[in-house]
């Protein structure tokens, strides 16, 4: 008998049937999709780490013995230990440890290192990857979160979704109070109802699920390939593979089906609550606890704004979904392109346009010095390259006197003012931090020519200006000269002032810089010196990097294509003989643009399907309760509101859902533009041209179509009905 009341209630009310296998299909399907997209990402970043730092979980370092390998192989929970040859020294073994429960390696390391006789530093965890498996120091009173708040995002939408099913399946259930007290009033027990009820669940839900279910997979399957296309070009990327657990698909369907079950047994059991009488006078329409006003529709709409504003507050509970769903897709959304347009200027302003004619190839030869790397002449005969410099950098200090300080420096209060200058100060002398550019020597004379002084291999040219952070911010930094222009020599001493001073002759002072895409840091003392110098003084100053540059500029309007040759030709010149990494500067911007393109799609899509979410619950709704509203628009017809009224009402409540919450959004948007703009020191007009502005319209108006046809779908459905039969019949939609 429940069958068949069941097969005939979903025979009869298709549309509220349609409702909910659609918001079962869409929630299957997105949970599906987030649960998979989460897992690969998780997997993704996993092999990442370990391609880069190796899949170890513990370390020990130390003077270790065959007796000790065997002490850590027998703990316990060691798995397995591997000697790592690569970091090994001759009186200092590295062994990696694996543990067959990684959860308890804070245990068990301190452990381990206690039977060694070893001191507490010889352990080394590996963080980042235990990170990743949620795993954290105790004693780490600030943990990696990331991995964390993407889980809670996940668990966060998963619950939106969650709540589409359950608000199509209470709109739908509501709407029958009064069938199920007539039913209860001829002797159905509540557990019959919900039997009925989970029946009617079972029938309409159980095919949407394990289908939207295999089109989750398939679509992340496709965004994943549509991720491997769109990064194809960058350089050193991990390719991502696609994964899939079959814990996955459990947990994806099991959460559906939970979903399911209580979205019609938590309505059974309210009307399980209810007597007969009540139910039977039940007759499902929307009411509101306590009248309110809504005086702007009222004024801008007249009395179709009144109602339609009743109607709203009615559907309060039910709407919520949608509200939160569709705020934060339009918060997202224009928040996060707005802050790639500011992003992007800025990477405009302080890279691409700042260094696009300081360099076209750049070339990072590994732990190499400047003096001992013998191919400065070839690169200088490569086809193509218009001008090459070979350099070093290192790091010094360098005292500067009160009395050496310029006037201008002076006048702002000295070095004292700027308190990352000094290293030490020592009676009227601060010691400063002093970047030293090591250039080899043709590069050094063309740098001296370009500066206008006649070239010399003995001494330093310094580069006399410090930022005037009082007057001038970093956006728009304004100079002064460090010094006074007066000494011949400068010293410099070791970073940590260890060894004996080395004295340099001062060729000259500049406010030029030669083409380097170099950034140097805002108060320290930058100079310049050639590399047949530095073979005289290195042995005095340490503090040098290990790595050695090379700065080729190509022929000028030089094509991706004619840099990808060079870049070929000096890779067989260098690679040979050294380790190197080479770059150039048009891929590098196709990069960028490639990987700030794929950040957009990626919150596009995550946009979308918060908006995906709210618009399938306004199309659960506005489908779901037109058995409740049909006796609601009956009375107003009844008491002369015309036809078109109703449509006018249908309008304004499509139009209050839609523009909500982009009246939520817009100001706390432009809130967050203008703290933007006045952090980032942006010219507004900049940013006014580059405002996404098109794209937010764009999306803002598929939200406010994809409402409106909610609402003329269910308005057709509702005037297909004639006044008489509305108020007599309550058995159907």
């Amino acid at each position: 008998m429940w069958k068949d009341y069941s097969i005939s209630f979903i025979k009869n009310n298709r549309s509220s049937s349609v409702s909910i296998i659609v918001a079962a299909l869409i929630s299957s399907l997105f949970l599906s999709f987030l649960s998979s997209l989460f897992y690969n990402a998780w997997m993704y970043e996993v092999e990442q780490i370990i391609l880069e730092e190796g899949d170890w979980q513990g370390r020990i370092t130390g003077d270790l013995d065959e007796e000790d390998l065997l002490t850590i192989k027998n703990t316990a929970n060691v798995e397995r230990t591997v000697i790592n040859e690569k970091l090994s020294k001759e009186q200092e073994l590295v062994v990696d440890v694996y543990f067959r429960n990684p959860r308890t390696i804070f245990q068990d390391m301190p452990l381990i290192i206690e039977q060694l006789g070893l001191e507490d530093d010889a352990a080394t965890y590996h963080l980042l990857l235990l990170s990743r498996y949620f795993i954290h120091d105790p004693q780490d009173e600030e943990p990696p979160l990331l991995l964390a708040f993407y889980l809670a995002v996940l668990i966060f939408v998963s619950f939106s979704l969650i709540l589409v099913i359950r608000n199509s399946f209470a709109v739908s259930m509501s709407a029958r109070i009064h069938q199920f007290g007539i039913l209860s009033s001829i002797g159905a027990t509540p557990r019959q109802i919900m039997i009925c009820l989970i029946q009617e669940a079972a029938i309409l839900c159980a095919v949407p699920i394990l289908l939207g279910n295999f089109m989750g997979i398939a679509l992340s399957m496709g965004v994943y390939k549509g991720a491997n296309l769109i990064a194809a070009n960058v350089v050193g990327r991990h390719v991502a593979i696609f994964h899939y657990h079959p814990a996955v698909f459990a947990i994806a369907i099991l959460s559906s089906v939970i979903t399911v079950f209580f979205s019609a047994w938590l309505p059974a059991r309210k009307l399980s609550k209810l007597t007969p009488l009540e139910a039977v006078r039940n007759l499902g329409e929307l009411q509101l606890k306590k009248k309110k006003n809504s005086r702007i529709l009222s004024l801008l709409f007249g009395i179709e704004g009144e109602l339609a504003g009743n109607a709203l507050k009615a559907q309060k509970k039910a709407l919520r979904t949608s509200t939160i769903s569709l705020t934060l897709s339009f918060l997202g959304f224009t928040m996060m392109l707005c802050f790639f347009a500011l992003m992007g200027i800025s990477t405009k302003h302080t890279y691409f346009e700042r260094y696009q004619d300081a360099w076209d190839v750049m070339v990072t030869i590994k732990e190499t010095k400047i003096e001992n790397f013998g191919l400065t002449m070839d690169l200088h005969e490569l086809e193509g390259v218009r001008n090459c410099i070979v350099y070093q950098k290192a790091e010094a200090v360098t005292p500067i006197s009160e009395e050496w300080q310029s006037e201008e420096l002076r006048t702002l209060g000295g070095l004292g003012i700027f308190t990352e200058t000094s290293a030490s100060k020592e009676a009227d002398t601060c010691w400063v931090k002093s970047s030293v550019v090591i250039m080899d020597d043709a590069g050094f004379t063309n740098y001296c020519e370009q500066i206008g002084i006649v070239p010399r291999l003995d001494g330093t040219v310094i580069l006399n200006q410090i930022w005037d952070s009082l007057n001038s911010n970093f956006r728009y930094k304004r100079y002064i000269p460090y010094v006074k222009e007066d000494r011949e020599t400068i010293i410099l001493q070791n970073e940590v002032k260890e060894g004996e001073t080395v004295d340099i002759p001062v060729i000259a002072y500049t406010q030029k810089v030669p083409a380097l895409r170099e950034e140097y840091d805002n108060y320290t003392m930058v100079q310049f010196i050639p590399v047949s110098l530095w073979k005289k003084i290195s042995g005095k100053i340490e503090g040098v990097e290990a790595d050695t540059y090379i700065r080729i500029l190509s022929r000028e309007g030089a094509t991706i294509d004619e840099l990808d040759a060079l870049e070929e030709d000096i890779s067989l010149l260098v690679g040979p003989a050294y380790e190197t990494e080479i770059e150039n500067r048009i891929e590098n911007k196709i990069t960028n643009d490639k990987m700030i393109g794929g950040y957009k799609l990626m919150i596009v899509a995550l946009c979308s399907l918060l908006a995906a979410i709210g618009i399938s619950n306004v199309f659960s709704n506005t489908l779901g309760l037109l058995r409740q509203r049909k006796r609601e628009f009956a009375q107003y017809l009844s008491v002369g509101l015309t036809p078109e009224g109703l449509r006018k009402m249908f309008c304004i409540e499509a139009m209050v859902i839609a523009g909500r919450p982009l009246l939520i959004t817009l100001p706390l948007t432009v809130i967050f533009v203008v703290f933007a703009i006045n952090a980032s020191y942006l010219n507004p007009m900049e940013f006014l041209v580059e405002a996404p502005i098109v794209p937010a319209i764009i999306f803002s108006l598929t939200i406010f179509g994809f409402v409106a046809l909610a609402y003329y779908f269910g308005g057709k459905k509702m005037f297909k009905y004639s006044l008489i039969d509305v108020l007599r019949d309550d058995t159907s939609v």
